[in-house]
């Protein structure tokens, strides 16, 4: 979601050569494959298929994988996107090859080391030349770890561009009848952060939470396989009540049910961030986000793994337009990613 639309507007640069390099940490078919459909990206030049594993394996498998790749292409820059594993690793095979990085969603800070994906972030924006920016707190971030003026690009949310695009497709689907729901009157739920779905105490807590709350509203559960793993290791398949626990979605339906939706519970950064656009309310199941400006534009609430805490800030939530969205949030993020990238130098935007 976060590169498609910078692919794509990269092709008015006819100057400009590119490739695509899929590492396949997302391993699987719905969560991969279908994304490349859904976005119309075109087939990767290359895929890594690298697939799961430990931190440290696959960072490692990345590197191995990727380092003879950009060694034959020998690009000018190598582009790298939000805070996965992958992300790391391709900046880290770039940067020891003497090649400039840029980092799509740079500078956003949770400031809790316990998160991968902070190490992912600190470690790929020191290694970066280029680091396009989201949000005013993103560039605030970056001033203070001593990043120059001259490499922060605030650009806006790319992730937002694809949302706008795809919406009236999505829509078109209408997702909520094929689960039996009503638009606007049920809740839907993503996990998949490690604090949530590892620790059997914060997973039944949730379970618990969606049980309840599937006695007053519908409640659409598409589960990340790494949740569905925890779930049967801990036992808790029938903690989760009258919840209808779902396969990964596609990218179009899975933005039709947000679109829709009372209220999203959710872990994911990125969830964060459409529903903030999309003007529907987010519940957060974390202690801080890396993405404040979700919470002042005042769509998303920051909400402690507490059964009770969890089903008393859903069940009053009511489905609202944001007023106004975050700045630069406005379609056009990957012009201003394309335009620094072909130009090779500052532009004022």
């Amino acid at each position: 979601m976060k590169v498609a639309p910078v692919i794509e507007a990269l092709k008015r640069y006819k100057h400009v050569h590119q490739v695509l390099v899929h590492s396949g940490q997302h391993y699987d078919d719905s969560m991969s494959r279908a994304f490349f459909e859904d976005l119309g990206l075109p087939e990767p030049d290359v895929n890594l298929e690298v697939g799961s594993g430990t931190h440290a394996w696959q960072t490692a498998r990345v590197m191995l994988a990727l380092e003879p790749v950009v060694g034959e292409v020998d690009p000018d820059i190598v582009l790298v996107v939000g805070d996965v594993n992958s992300t790391l690793a391709a900046a880290l095979v770039a940067a020891k090859l003497g090649i400039p990085v840029a980092h799509v969603e740079a500078g956003l800070r949770s400031f809790d080391w316990s998160m991968p994906e902070e190490v992912n972030r600190v470690v790929t924006d020191r290694l970066s030349t280029y680091l396009f920016t989201t949000e005013p707190s993103a560039n605030d971030n970056l001033r203070r770890e001593g990043v120059p003026e001259e490499r922060i690009y605030f650009v806006g949310n790319t992730m937002i561009d694809t949302l706008d695009r795809h919406l009236e497709a999505a829509r078109a689907l209408n997702a909520p009848a094929r689960y039996g729901v009503s638009q606007r009157e049920y809740a839907l739920a993503t996990l998949h952060r490690p604090a949530n779905v590892d620790e059997p105490g914060a997973l039944a807590a949730i379970a618990a939470a969606l049980s309840k709350i599937a006695e007053s509203i519908p409640v659409l559960f598409p589960a990340h396989p790494r949740t569905v793993d925890s779930i049967e290791r801990f036992g808790l398949g029938s903690a989760f009540g009258r919840t209808q626990v779902l396969s990964p979605r596609p990218y179009l339906e899975f933005l039709a049910l947000m679109a829709d939706a009372r209220v999203v519970l959710t872990d994911s950064g990125g969830v964060q961030e459409e529903t903030t656009a999309l003007g529907v309310p987010c519940l957060t199941l974390r202690p801080n986000t890396e993405r404040p400006v979700t919470v002042t534009a005042g769509s998303n609430r920051l909400v402690r793994v507490e059964t009770r805490a969890i089903v008393d800030e859903a069940l009053k939530a009511r489905h609202h337009s944001v007023i106004r969205r975050p700045e630069r949030w406005d379609g056009r993020a990957a012009e201003r990613t394309a335009l620094v990238l072909a130009k090779g130098e500052p532009a004022s935007f």
